[in-house]
């Protein structure tokens, strides 16, 4: 089975908006699918199945990053949680690791009156994937951010 995850690094698949950050052993993208603009998916360089699989580089870098990742995508979308899941499933399979990064808003709590994976099931079922237009449009702006929030403070 081919491995979306690294179609996406390679340039295999075609990746909306593009790489958002790296780090030496992290890429971050936008979410590829219907968890909403602004979900951002950090995921390891090399094709990795299990969190214990990962190298002592990969996990120094991991807690830091994802603070970043949390911090940027509540700031795109104004949302008062981010949820950060792991998913490393595909087909039934275990697959390429990755952690979804999601901005969760008010307005779509209180639309859908669910939270966490419920409210995550009903966004695979409605469908709605952003627009390449949208996500290269909230892209710049994480990088935007990323490169601001990523500087070492004085």
């Amino acid at each position: 089975m081919s491995c979306l995850a690294c179609g996406l690094l390679t340039g295999r698949d075609p990746l909306p908006g593009g790489r958002l950050h790296r780090t030496s052993r992290w890429i971050v993208e936008h979410c590829v699918g219907p968890l909403g603009l602004g979900t951002l998916i950090v995921k390891p360089e090399r094709h990795v199945i299990s969190i214990a699989d990962l190298d002592d580089e990969e996990t120094i870098e991991l807690g830091p990053l994802l603070r970043l990742t949390a911090h940027v995508a509540r700031t795109l979308v104004d949302a008062e949680q981010v949820y950060t899941c792991l998913w490393s499933h595909a087909g039934a399979v275990p697959g390429h690791i990755h952690y979804v990064v999601q901005p969760i808003t008010h307005e779509q709590v209180a639309a859908s009156g669910l939270t966490g994976p419920a409210l995550q099931m009903q966004m695979f079922d409605q469908n709605h994937t952003p627009t390449d237009d949208e996500i290269a449009r909230i892209a710049q702006r994480a990088q935007n951010l990323f490169a601001r929030l990523a500087q070492p403070r004085p």
